[in-house]
C-alpha cells in the first residue's frame, strides 16, 4: 500500500529545513546502509548525531505527529529518527534497487525498531531536479513517485525499491522508519480503508447511527490486533 501524504510540512518549514541543510556537512551516505544496500548506494547524507541533523529530525517527528493522514496510514508504534539525503547530478548519484534492513537499532540506544513501513519526505521540488525519481515494486508493477516539497509517500518496508540517476540539480529527502502497532500490511490496509471510510460517511452523513457501529468496530479490529 502506497500513500501519498500531502503537507507534512508547509512551504516556511521546507525553507528552514533547506538553510539549516546548506550549512551542514554531508557524508557519504553509504555510513548507514546495510550489506547489501552498501554495494548500491551512492548518495550523501547528514551524519546523525550533528545538531543540525537532530534539530531537522525533531521538526519532522513533530510534523508528523499533527498529521491525521500518516497516523491512519502507518499506525505508528515507534519512528525510527528520521535521517536526510542528498542525490547530485554531479556523480550521477543514485541507489540501486534494494529492500531496506528489517530491524534499525537507535544510535545510541538498546532501541530496536522493526521497519514495517518506509516513508520519503521530499525536500526538493520536482523542478529542482531531473532523474531522482523514487521507484517502488509491488504486485501491481513499478512506481515511479517524485512528489512536491513538503509532500511524503509512506510504503511497505518489504518492498523492493530504488531511486533513479539525478541527471540535473539535486534531490533532497528526508527518510525514516516506522513499526506499526499492526505489523501485518493487508490488515494495516484494511484498517486504513476503515478509517477513510468512516471519515468520508462522517462528513457525507453524520448523523448516521452507521458511522457509530463501523468506529467501534475500527477500534474493536485494532485492540485486537495493535502490538502495543
Amino acid at each position: 500500500m502506497l500513500v501519498h501524504i500531502p503537507e507534512v510540512l508547509t512551504a516556511e518549514q521546507v525553507r528552514y529545513c533547506r538553510d539549516l541543510m546548506a550549512r551542514a556537512n554531508w557524508v557519504d551516505g553509504r555510513i548507514t546502509a546495510g550489506h547489501q544496500s552498501a554495494q548500491v548506494k551512492r548518495n550523501l547524507q547528514l551524519p546523525e548525531n550533528t545538531p543540525e541533523a537532530q534539530e531537522l529530525a525533531e521538526i519532522v517527528l513533530d510534523a508528523l505527529g499533527r498529521h491525521p493522514l500518516f497516523m491512519s496510514a502507518v499506525l505508528p508504534k515507534k519512528i525510527f529518527p528520521p535521517l536526510f539525503n542528498r542525490y547530485d547530478a554531479e556523480g550521477e548519484m543514485n541507489f540501486g534497487s534494494h529492500v531496506d534492513n528489517a530491524i534499525r537499532t537507535v544510535p545510541g540506544t538498546s532501541v530496536r525498531v522493526r521497519t514495517d513501513v518506509s516513508s520519503t519526505l521530499f525536500l526538493s521540488s520536482p523542478e529542482e531536479y531531473d532523474g531522482g525519481e523514487l521507484m517502488v515494486e509491488d504486485t501491481y508493477g513499478t512506481h515511479a513517485v517524485k512528489l512536491p516539497a513538503g509532500d511524503m509517500i509512506v510504503y511497505p518496508g518489504t518492498s523492493l525499491h530504488h531511486v533513479t540517476k539525478v541527471t540535473r540539480g539535486s534531490r533532497i529527502a528526508s527518510f525514516f522508519w516506522t513499526e506499526s502497532m499492526i505489523s501485518d500490511v493487508t490488515r494495516r490496509a484494511m484498517m486504513f480503508d476503515l478509517d477513510i471510510s468512516i471519515i468520508r460517511l462522517n462528513g457525507d452523513h453524520p448523523e448516521h447511527p452507521s458511522v457509530v457501529s463501523l468506529t467501534s468496530l475500527y477500534h474493536n479490529l485494532l485492540r485486537q490486533w495493535a502490538a502495543t
